[in-house]
């Protein structure tokens, strides 16, 4: 304790360091005098050892000469001149430098030396420096003591009480005046987090406060990087330094700050923090951050709670800024002992003696506060001051200080007055209070008495320089007072150390927060069980709380339960169990880590460490398994922190351990007299350095022994253990997997099978290398290398001697060497094992003839992009991932397995499609969450919006994955069709890869060859040469018989083998029975049904008939996609058919395929025109032409065909008669253009009905209206050169009738791109109508993206690819849109009386759409099953629509790929469906049935591309003759009408149409819906719509309904979205009446009857009730819309005479148990509509049959009673349907109800508790309900009416 004062001593060499700090902006000279200076700079000498140099300046006068100023300390020569004119001012400094901070004694003492020195006083200022320098200072300890200079002064020196808290005098309050309460508390937490902080003032005091602020409020952490409060010029280049520092610097300076980029700079005149961009500044943790500010605003900002008060208080000041100072850091006292509270709970003492050695467990610390999250403390407790802090504090023995008081006592305290700002006020004053006496023990004024300098005295102009001093004089004085005070005592304070207060734990303190789990007793409760039950070996019970358990260890809780419910079941360090047992433990353990960080905040690794060396099985006599081997994979035992924390605690309690043995031996006592506390390492610690002094040397040699030996023996303990758990169960195998080190997160799977890809490679590694272990080595040095690293770190902390150092790293190689033995052994063993039983794969059924080509794979379903199944944001369980297998069969690829998610275990997943539906195909890798590593997987998407994401199983090998894939292609696509499943089901799959072997392109013998035989097939049941042919009958095609006056038959004329045909061929024998086969085809039936054509062409036998069927093509020689017969006009020649056929694309000449039968309008199609046909029909008129060219005669023929079509039609025959065009030149007939519409924006729904046939159309051309359709001119008269004006033949002139504009009788509508540059011309009578449609390779783009919108790949996070955007950029209801206008359009047409001719594309793909549509929204034929199948048959197969091609079924259309355009038709048919639900006889499943089976390959109806293809297979004909098994359903439709026959799924129940209505739906995309074919699935069972597969499943389910089904049904069911099959699950009520039905006749022995009979007759029956009442028809009105009818339906019940019914009410009363035989309801459903009309209105609160027993004598009967609140009576009548009433109970009269008792003639089998008895004033009425519960809710409802009354 000395003051260095002025002069330093000389022998200091170089530069004296404080020179630069006395002019920190550099030194300079002044014109002018200014007033002197003073500051204190700070300065660390390098034992960070604090200098506080005072600096005093004051300025001389220089010569002009002297071009720059000495040092101050020595005195200027004396000038030879005197003052010469510019005279310049130099700075002189007087600094003291001293290691005590007494800044105002600084101030005193140098300010006296000043005044001697300017005022010229008579104190001699060696003297006076010589006093300074060796003037006594008070040891701190608050004492006092008065020293005097010699110079007349008198000065106090006061230190503080406590040395450990800083002094701050008013610096914090001022800090927080400059910056405020926001900067500060940044500047703060930014020190804290080691940021960078710069302060700028101009004044050099304010910068050292500035700092010496800052540092104040950090107490008790102490800063511990560059420090220097003021930073001189020459130094500025440290501020670019790579460490945190705290630096001052004057703003002079600040442009030279603006380019630090990562420095918080705080400017204090400015009051501004500035925080570069590249900084963030983690903030305090809430609530922390916000209850500091507002307990720092309640003391800077007194009034800011009562600004707001309408009476505030007179006064409300603030405390005195040095008063204010120690409030505010009251608060950050406060604000440390929160965060830090319970701190001494996790110090580790590893050393006590000789020095104590502490640790401090930060992971720990951070769990136990919750805080792990934190930024702020984490940074915090890794950053140097608070490893000072450790040092410092955490000794177990020493003084303490207001810190440790207030973090170990206080913290409740502060817990509990957490809300209440008064109290929090108190105590902060009651810490400032402390603080403040802390610095100022003595509140007495103390007297300073020191001269100051008089006013302006330094602008004296003759000042004499500052004299030079005696050294020497100084000297003297030192060395006197140096001698006084070695006589002296030396004054030692008497340290008063202590142990210090550890405080409550923070479990305590924490409790308030309470556990996030509040169910968590019940978990721990599950967690105890399931343990017990593993080691009582309950297995099942065990198996059954697994999952539950697995689920509670996400919970902390649970997982301490864990670890302290298997200590219990360790003895003596080991635990052995069976296979079974050990692998529940392992399961468990796993568990239990994979939720723990690598820093295991709650010490959950740490308390499982010693479980896994414990828990073992034996494999066989000498190897044992431990634990450790199965729970390697987690992070945490590659982090070296986790096992130093380890490491700390189990030394802690050895060396505890170690002398709570030494007390017991000393004072065997003290045992006895009762348990004590448990006293912690800390306590003990405290005590031991307490005795520590009074020990003998010998002793404490022993005690360093010892604890050295504790802490060594450990050593070793831990470079095992490191071992056990580092070194896999298979070294050789690590070491590919982990080639990157332990560090990784991807670790070794812990299953013992070791058939992984990893594991054979490594075996092949092995058998080279020809050693095992250079193998393993590799593994072994990284295990040795992490252990010495460990090692070295511990021991050179805990002072573990360097010899047991080096013992350790020789011992550690053989270690591990050692271990990599005994493992190689439990390896081998454990090879052998069984594998873990991972859950058994469930196979899927099959259907008959369906096999297995591969066995299952197994495989992980991982969730795609659709949210259901995986819980997603809609809720519920998360079924995906699931594990099972992937099974590749003949037809399918079915995945079929479990959920992972242990609480949805029980269900069984499956996910399936057919093969031939496979459009995509590609690898992924999948993280599945099962383990830890990347595995590769398949995404496999099906064109039945199916997708499927599997990642395969370890065990499975990639090679195994390969051939998965090339199986699935093979099966894809087949060389042939014949390969496809149709074909080879039920065959075995060799036959099945032999297609047979046939010539490529066969010629037309040979097809009539096939033709011969496949017609011999069924030659036993037709007779060749009938006169007449009668098609099958309907019901032997096994549908319903559909009523129709067949008035014209196909005939096939008597003389056919000699008719002629076409003029070169002659029908042969054999074709004759082709013939008869053609004609039994779809097309024939349907032409025959509307009365189309005659079989001949004959013209005598037809005269009246304007269309024939054309034979031309039964040889399919002119166009092979047309079906053999065809309606072509009468009066069209075959011959000519066939030049007209070049015209057309693929020769698809223009045949009918539709009659309207009202306005007899014929609908046709054809393919598109060629180039040359185009031009052919539409040439220009004034084309000079040179005789009847090719062109011209097909194009007169192509006209004539047209005609004749146009003559067909009623009002032209009449008008015109026939007329040829043979006969003109072709001069005369230069061919007409024809008229053009274009259809660019058809808005073309809106038309009015068919009432005004003639009427305006809606809008179709882009102008708004649509024109109104050619003249109604004679195409003869005009080509013969007649005059235009002649009267047309209804009497108009034609100019008038032009004006009027008719329709044109004949709309060809074409391509617009084909028809380009065609003018429309008035003088035809055809018109065309030129429309954009898409193409196939739109359809193809559009299905792509509709796909990936309903079933996307994987989860969608862009909001831009969300589903409804993502729908429609696919276009695909824009497409739909498109079909359904021009639908809707050739619909209006046709039914105005204009034919139509679709020719579109090929005509094949849109062209068959539309035809299709216009059929079934014109004629309600084809909306019944069987129309709806013809339909299909007819212009889908028949007319040679390229199934085969655009669905890519087989190898050559593999390039093609998929385009649905069938698909496209059916969304159409669904979407009409949607908007007339009751015009259709199948229901919406029926289409999705359909829309499945066209893609799945697994009937034959729609394979190949046209019937030529299916003949020449052999497939046309052949689903007529015999079958050869039964099972096996070849044609789809033969398979639907089988199940029509069972069960109702295919039926519409709200089916009554009305008579030919005409559909014209509205097709804006606003009305359209998309399919929910498209998004729906059922996880349950896979795809619905293989029928054997999902009925197979059901039926254990319904037999426990059926169990139940006697009492009321109240059983809640949980339905799953995507998992459950809705409309199984909760049929609609009448499907289960049905069912309910077919089981009561079930069990009455009875056969069941048809439940198509049982619809049929209870419509009929209520057709009939309903038209006996007069109440009209069954429909409440037909005149409703269409989709706006719904029906009511009654079902009288076949067998006991009770009845069903289905109301539309909602309230169905409460005794109708559907299963109960006798039953309850309303009455029928018409009385629901006709009880307004009855005689007496009734009110029926309640009904139902009770057994009443007759007057005196006479037997029971069952009467049907209604139970009337209204009347107050209780009625009677027959029976239900009875509406006279037998009699009447008045309630009135009524006096009790009585349990009664059977009396004679009762009913035999009912219970004795069903009679009750009604006693009136009259007489006892006794009653017998059907059963006790329907008794006792008569009884209730009697009673309730009493009381009511």
């Amino acid at each position: 304790r000395y003051l260095l004062g002025v002069p330093l001593p000389r022998q200091l060499p170089g530069p004296r360091p404080h020179v630069p700090f006395c002019q920190p902006s550099g030194w300079q000279l002044f014109t002018e005098r200014n007033p002197p200076t003073f500051f204190v700079a700070v300065l660390t000498d390098i034992s960070s050892e604090r200098h506080y140099c005072a600096c005093f300046t004051f300025w001389e006068a220089v010569e002009s000469s002297q071009s720059h100023s000495r040092n101050g300390e020595e005195e200027e020569e004396e000038s030879s001149s005197l003052v010469q004119p510019p005279q310049l001012f130099a700075p002189k400094s007087l600094v003291l430098v001293s290691r005590l901070d007494h800044t105002e004694v600084f101030r005193n003492s140098l300010g006296l030396i000043y005044t001697i020195y300017v005022d010229g006083l008579s104190a001699s200022l060696e003297n006076v420096i010589g006093n300074l320098l060796t003037c006594t200072i008070p040891i701190t300890g608050g004492s006092q003591r008065t020293i005097s200079l010699g110079a007349g002064d008198r000065q106090v020196i006061q230190t503080p009480i406590n040395d450990s808290l800083p002094v701050s005098s008013c610096s914090v309050a001022l800090l927080f005046r400059q910056l405020g309460i926001t900067n500060v508390l940044c500047l703060f937490c930014a020190a804290l987090t080691e940021h960078k902080i710069l302060f700028l003032s101009s004044s050099y005091q304010r910068l050292t406060d500035g700092c010496r602020a800052l540092l104040a409020l950090m107490f008790p952490l102490k800063y511990s990087f560059t420090y220097v409060p003021i930073l001189p010029a020459q130094l500025l280049e440290v501020l670019s330094t790579p460490t945190p520092f705290i630096i001052g610097v004057s703003s002079i300076f600040q442009s030279e700050t603006q380019e630090l980029l990562d420095v918080v700079i705080a400017d204090l005149d400015g009051g501004t923090v500035t925080i570069p961009e590249c900084i963030h500044i983690s903030l305090l943790p809430e609530p922390l951050l916000h209850q500091t500010r507002e307990a720092l605003s309640m003391i800077l900002d007194p009034e800011l709670e009562i600004a707001d008060l309408a009476f505030p208080p007179s006064t409300v000041s603030a405390a005195s800024l040095k008063m204010q100072d120690k409030e505010i850091r009251a608060v950050f006292l406060r604000l440390f002992a929160q965060l830090l509270q319970g701190y001494r709970w996790c110090l580790h003492i590893i050393r006590i003696h000789p020095e104590p050695v502490i640790r401090f467990h930060k992971a720990a610390f951070l769990g136990q506060r919750g805080l792990v999250e934190d930024d702020f403390l984490t940074k915090v407790l890794e950053g140097m001051a608070f490893a000072g802090f450790v040092t410092e504090r955490g000794a177990p023995y020493r003084a303490i200080d207001l810190f440790d008081e207030l973090v170990a006592c206080e913290v409740k305290r502060m817990r509990a007055e957490e809300g209440s700002k008064q109290k929090i006020l108190r105590h902060i004053k009651e810490l400032a209070e402390h603080l403040y006496k802390n610095e100022n023990p003595y509140p007495a004024v103390t007297m300073h008495k020191v001269q100051k300098p008089t006013e302006g005295c330094y602008l004296r102009l003759h000042q004499r320089p500052f004299p030079r001093l005696d050294e020497g004089t100084v000297q003297w004085i030192i060395d006197q007072a140096t001698a006084k005070l070695q006589t002296a005592p030396p004054a030692v304070k008497a340290e008063k150390k202590c142990m210090v207060p550890s405080g409550p734990p923070i479990a305590a303190i924490m409790e308030r927060n309470g556990s996030a789990l509040a169910n968590s007793a019940r978990r721990l409760e599950v967690v105890r069980n399931c343990i017990s039950y593993v080691f009582e070996n309950k297995m099942l019970e065990a198996k059954k709380l697994l999952p539950a358990v697995l689920r509670a260890m996400k919970g902390r809780a649970a997982r301490h339960c864990l670890t302290q419910e298997l200590n219990l079941h360790v003895q003596q360090n080991r635990a052995v169990l069976d296979h079974q047992q050990f692998d529940f433990i392992v399961r468990m353990m796993n568990c239990c880590l994979q939720d723990c960080t690598a820093m295991d905040e709650h010490g959950i690794a740490a308390a499982l460490l010693p479980l896994v060396t414990a828990f073992c099985r034996k494999l066989s006599s000498g190897t044992t398994q431990f634990a450790y081997s199965c729970v390697q994979e987690h992070v945490v035992w590659t982090n070296i922190q986790f096992w130093e924390a380890m490491f700390y605690c189990d030394v802690q309690n050895h060396i505890r351990a170690l002398y709570l043995e030494s007390n017991e031996e000393n004072h065997p006592q003290a045992v006895l007299e009762g348990p004590q506390e448990e006293k912690s390492a800390l306590e003990i610690a405290s005590e031991q350095r307490r005795l520590w002094p009074t020990m003998s040397p010998e002793k404490q040699q022993e005690l360093i022994q010892k604890e050295e030996s504790t802490v060594f023996s450990q050593a070793i303990h831990y470079a095992n253990r490191m071992s056990y758990l580092l070194l896999p169960l298979d070294t050789s195998k690590n070491r590919l997997l982990r080639s990157s080190g332990l560090g990784d997160v991807e670790s070794v799977s812990n299953s013992f099978v070791t058939n992984s890809i990893a594991g054979s490679v490594a075996d092949s590694y092995d058998t080279e290398s020809g050693f095992e272990d250079a193998e393993s080595s590799d593994v072994a040095n990284y295990v040795v290398r992490f252990i010495n690293r460990f090692v070295d770190k511990v021991c050179t902390e805990s002072g573990v001697t360097n010899e047991h150092l080096k013992g350790l790293h020789i011992m550690i190689p053989d270690i591990v060497q050692m271990h990599i033995e005994t493992l190689d052994a439990v390896h081998r063993e454990s090879k052998r094992l069984p594998p873990i039983q991972k859950p058994k794969l469930l196979r899927p059924s099959l259907l008959v003839g369906e096999e297995c080509v591969m066995e299952g794979l197994r495989v992980y379903l991982m969730p795609d992009g659709r949210e259901e199944a995986a819980g997603g944001n809609i809720g519920g369980p998360p079924l995906l991932p699931a594990e099972g297998a992937i099974f590749l069969t003949t037809y399918r690829i079915v995945f079929k397995g479990t959920p992972t998610d242990p609480l949805v275990g029980e269900q069984v997943v499956i996910r399936s499609f057919p093969i031939a539906s496979l459009t995509k195909e590609k690898k992924i890798n999948v993280q599945a969450q099962v383990d830890q590593f990347i595995q590769e997987g398949l995404q496999l998407r099906s064109c039945t919006f199916q997708l499927l994401r599997i990642a395969f199983d370890e065990e499975v090998a990639s090679e195994s994955a390969e051939v998965f894939r090339k199986h699935l292609h093979k099966l894809r696509y087949p060389q042939h069709v014949r390969g496809t499943f149709a074909f080879t089901m039920g065959q075995s799959p060799k036959q099945a890869m032999q297609p047979k072997a046939k010539e490529k392109n066969p010629s037309l013998r040979t097809l009539s060859k096939n033709l011969v035989k496949n017609a011999k097939k069924t030659i036993g049941r037709q007779y060749v040469t009938r006169k007449k042919y009668t098609p099958p009958t309907w019901e032997q095609r096994g549908s319903q018989h559909f009523q129709e006056d067949n008035e014209d038959e196909i005939s096939v004329s008597e003389e056919i083998d000699r008719s002629t045909l076409t003029p070169s061929t002659i029908i042969k024998p054999s074709d004759k029975m082709t013939m008869s086969h053609l004609v039994e085809r779809a097309c024939c039936r349907d032409y025959q049904r509307m009365g189309l054509g005659t079989l001949s062409n004959s013209l005598t036998r037809s005269k009246n008939e304007p269309f024939r069927i054309s034979t031309v093509n039964r040889m399919y020689a002119i166009c092979r996609s047309y079906p053999g017969l065809l309606i072509v006009p009468q009066s069209i020649q075959d011959n000519t058919i066939q030049r007209i056929s070049r015209c057309y694309r693929q020769n698809r000449f223009p045949v009918v395929c539709w009659r309207n039968s009202r306005t007899k309008a014929v609908l046709l199609r054809s393919g598109g025109l060629h180039g040359k046909g185009v031009v052919g029909l539409f040439k220009s008129q004034n084309a000079p032409t040179a005789g009847p060219s090719q062109t011209d005669s097909t194009s007169l023929e192509q006209e004539k065909y047209l005609q004749a079509v146009i003559n067909s039609m009623p009002h032209y025959a009449d008008a015109s008669g026939r007329n040829t065009l043979s006969g003109f030149t072709s001069a005369h007939m230069s061919s007409p253009r024809a008229r053009v519409v274009t259809l660019s924006t058809p808005k073309g729904a809106s038309v009015k009905g068919r009432e005004s046939p003639r009427g305006k159309w809606g809008s179709i051309r882009a102008s708004g209206r649509m024109s109104n359709y050619v003249l109604n001119m004679e195409i003869g008269s005009r080509l013969a050169g007649k005059d235009l004006l002649s009267a047309q033949h209804n009497g108009a002139p034609s100019e008038a009738s032009f004006l009027r504009q008719h329709r044109a009788s004949l709309y060809i509508i074409g391509d617009k791109s084909q028809l380009k540059g065609v003018k429309p011309d008035p003088l035809q009578h055809w018109e065309v109508v030129p429309i954009e449609v898409f193409d196939v390779r739109q359809v193809k783009a559009s299905f792509k993206k509709l796909m990936k919108a309903c079933v996307p790949g994987c989860p969608i996070t862009d909001p831009s690819l969300a589903y409804l955007r993502t729908l429609e950029e696919s276009e695909w209801l824009s497409q739909i849109h498109k079909i359904l206008q021009i639908s809707v359009l050739v619909v209006e047409l046709l039914d105005t009386g204009s034919s139509v001719l679709v020719s579109l594309e090929d005509g094949w793909d849109i062209t068959t759409q539309v035809v299709s549509l216009v059929q079934l929204l014109s004629d309600p034929y084809y909306r019944t099953m069987e129309g709806f199948r013809l339909l299909v048959e007819k212009e889908w197969l028949s007319f040679g629509h390229r199934f085969s091609h655009r669905g890519a079924q087989t190898l050559a259309g593999q390039s093609s790929g998929f385009a649905p355009v069938f698909l496209q038709f059916l969304d159409c048919v669904h979407q009409i469906h949607l908007q007339f639900p009751m015009e259709f006889e199948f229901t919406q499943y029926y289409l999705k049935f359909l829309s499945y089976h066209y893609v799945s390959n697994r009937f034959r109806t729609f394979l190949l591309d046209s019937d030529y293809e299916r003949i020449e297979l052999g497939l046309l004909y052949e689903e007529k003759g015999e079958r050869k098994s039964p099972q096996v359903y070849k044609s789809i439709w033969d398979y639907i009408d089988r199940l029509n026959k069972k069960t109702p799924v295919f039926f519409n129940y709200m089916y009554a149409p009305e008579d030919g209505e005409v559909l014209r739906p509205y097709s804006n995309i606003s009305n359209l819906k998309v399919w929910d074919y498209y998004t729906q699935e059922v996880l349950s069972e896979g795809p619905s719509y293989d029928w054997e597969l999902v009925q197979g499943q059901a039926e254990p389910v319904e037999e426990v309904d059926r169990q139940d089904s006697s009492a009321p049904q109240t059983k809640r069911k949980i339905i799953w979205p995507c998992y459950d099959n809705r409309s199984r699950v909760e049929p609609d009520a009448i499907s289960r009446l049905l069912e309910e039905l077919h089981n009561l006749e079930m069990e009455l022995g009875q056969v069941p009857e048809r439940w198509k009979d049982t619809w049929d007759k209870v419509k009929a029956s209520q057709l009939g009730v309903a038209g006996g009442r007069g109440t009209g028809s069954l429909l409440m009105s037909s005149s409703l819309l269409p989709h706006r009818r719904s029906l009511g339906v009654y079902l009288q019940e076949s067998g006991v005479g009770s009845t069903l019914n289905l109301s539309l009410d909602s309230d169905t009363s409460s005794t109708s148990t559907p299963s109960s035989g006798k039953q309850g309801g309303r009455k029928s459903t018409s009385n629901l509509y006709s009880q307004f009309q009855m005689s007496e209105s009734e009110n029926r609160s309640y009904e139902g049959t009770l057994y009443k027993k007759g007057a005196f004598m006479k037997p029971w009967k069952p009467r049907w009673f209604v139970l009337d609140k209204t009347k107050h009576q209780l009625r009677y009548y027959d029976n239900r349907m009875d509406t006279e009433c037998k009699g009447v109970i008045d309630l009135a009269e009524v006096e009790s109800i009585t349990p009664g008792t059977p009396t004679m003639g009762a009913p035999k089998t009912v219970e004795e508790k069903a009679f009750f008895d009604l006693k009136t004033t009259k007489r006892v009425y006794n009653f017998c309900a059907q059963d006790v519960q329907l008794a006792q809710q008569w009884i209730d409802r009697i009673q309730s009416c009493l009381s009511d009354a």
